[in-house]
């Protein structure tokens, strides 16, 4: 990692910090370790985000529909997904510093470095070694890889490691009145399972018709033994995932389809499509036959924020096994009963998050030879920003805190505002660039004469004169989601 994304990434972070994005959790109590609480504006851009995905996802297909199902679930729903046998990471520990890592992960962050350091050579050989080792499950290859290429530990700086073991993930606790008679059961460790065992429900009670998708929004659970890279990796996150339920062998056309369509949602933010790259699963899991990975360039390298994935007919087939319950769909069009097979979207909320907040962030030199000025502005898509606009009175006499709040008034029916009076105007020019809002309003006392106001645009920082009371559909035309989901 050069110096220059190193002090990027640790700028964003603190940014989010400063600015009521992203606290460390339980902070007063000296943090928890890879859990994170959002605040006041990270809660409204995270938000932001969910809304864009499901509106993209749900409201504008007339064939998906949107679950919330529970975190706890039946235990058995695990076994039949292969989560309590088989949900694990190779896991190597640095015997000085009495640290765990992922063996995969320190060898993927060589890959990284050796692409930064300009040594691609070096770096496709490894990740060609890498996805070999992961494809046969060798431990002990991995381990041989971490050795040859010089890997130490962050923390001692030795390579004194012990050999790559398997590590469960899974959270589990109980659940009854009475300890010893307690039933053992599971934080879900993804979202998909829930949308699975609610197929026949949906289908049933919403009379679709295949092909169809289930959508959901949801907390997941894992136990990560990694904590680094800020919100990347965490042991309490949130994911946005779709199963989409078809006929078998029409599975590879639907997706490429969702292939497609969902790096088109990401680009339609306005990100540079250069810093998107798809990564084709070499080792494919127990359900897949056919996987893909949407990595974004974060600073530290690319790193995976939405996954495509053909399931085949493994998950319903599965619960069909374990729970005695038929799972097929008859379909009228053919005569036939089928298990479905699945195309799955899954999408990081949190990665997502910070990508967007990474791909927002600029500090911006605006030195001119007559003063030194700079500033720092998240260039967030409208639709995103915590804050769609922010009122000033240009003083705090003469009527015009008055006038701005009856403004903010017949505004805020239908934005997120803020209204402030502290300092030079500025000053709170700044304050809203660093958090991202699109439009300052400025209250002078010519809009006690003529009902103007001044609308001060944040990304080319100009300015200009509008009636007050056109402010509703200026606002509301540049903020609409419209702008991202008519293409």
């Amino acid at each position: 990692m050069s110096k220059t994304t190193d002090e990027l990434f640790k700028n964003v972070i603190a940014h989010a910090k400063e600015y009521g994005f992203v606290f460390p959790s339980s902070e007063i109590y000296d943090g928890l370790s890879a859990v994170y609480d959002y605040g006041q504006f990270g809660a409204e851009l995270k938000n932001n985000i969910k809304t864009y995905w499901w509106k993209s996802m749900v409201q504008m297909n007339q064939n998906i529909v949107g679950i919330d199902s529970a975190i706890f679930m039946h235990p058995k729903i695990w076994e039949a997904s292969g989560h309590v046998g088989g949900f694990n990471d190779p896991m190597i520990d640095n015997k000085d510093s009495k640290k765990r890592y992922r063996a995969d992960q320190l060898l993927e962050d060589k890959i990284a470095r050796y692409d930064t350091d300009g040594k691609t050579d070096k770096a496709e050989l490894l990740q060609k070694d890498l996805d070999e080792a992961l494809k046969a499950d060798d431990l002990t290859r991995l381990r041989d890889l971490i050795i040859e290429h010089e890997i130490a530990c962050p923390v001692s700086g030795t390579r004194n490691w012990t050999d790559v073991r398997q590590f469960n993930l899974m959270f589990s606790t109980q659940m009854g009145a009475v300890a010893d008679d307690a039933d053992v059961i599971y934080l879900r460790p993804e979202t998909a399972q829930g949308i699975f065992v609610n197929f026949l429900n949906v289908q049933k009670s919403g009379r679709m018709k295949i092909p169809f998708g289930i959508a959901q929004i949801g907390k997941a659970f894992r136990n990560e033994v990694i904590a680094r890279q800020f919100i990347i990796r965490m042991r309490e996150f949130e994911q946005m995932e779709m199963q989409f339920f078809v006929r078998p062998g029409t599975e590879m056309e639907w997706y490429k389809h969702w292939k497609e369509a969902r790096l088109k949602w990401h680009l339609a933010l306005g990100t540079d499509q250069a810093k998107y790259r798809y990564h084709d699963h070499t080792k494919l899991a127990h359900y897949a036959n056919a996987a893909v990975d949407i990595e974004y360039q974060f600073p530290f390298g690319f790193k995976e924020v939405e996954g495509i994935h053909s399931r085949t007919d493994f998950d319903l087939s599965q619960h069909q096994k374990f729970s005695g319950k038929k799972m097929q769909y008859f379909d009228p069009e053919i005569n036939q009963n089928y298990v479905p097979y699945v195309i799955e979207t899954s999408i990081g909320l949190d990665r997502m998050f910070l990508l967007t907040l990474i791909n927002a962030y600029e500090e911006e030199d605006l030195s001119t030879a007559e003063k030194q000025d700079s500033r720092t502005v998240l260039r967030l898509h409208p639709c995103l920003a915590p804050v769609k606009a922010a009122i000033f009175p240009l003083t705090k006499k003469d009527g015009l805190p008055e006038k701005a709040r009856e403004i903010m008034e017949s505004l805020q029916l239908d934005f997120i505002l803020q209204y402030e009076e502290k300092d030079a105007i500025g000053k709170r020019y700044r304050r809203q660039d660093a958090i991202g809002t699109p439009f300052c309003i400025t209250v002078d006392h010519q809009t006690l004469e003529d009902n103007t106001v001044t609308l001060r645009h944040r990304d080319t920082m100009a300015q200009e004169r509008v009636p007050a009371d056109q402010l509703d559909k200026i606002i509301g035309d540049l903020v609409s989601w419209k702008n991202l989901l008519k293409a």
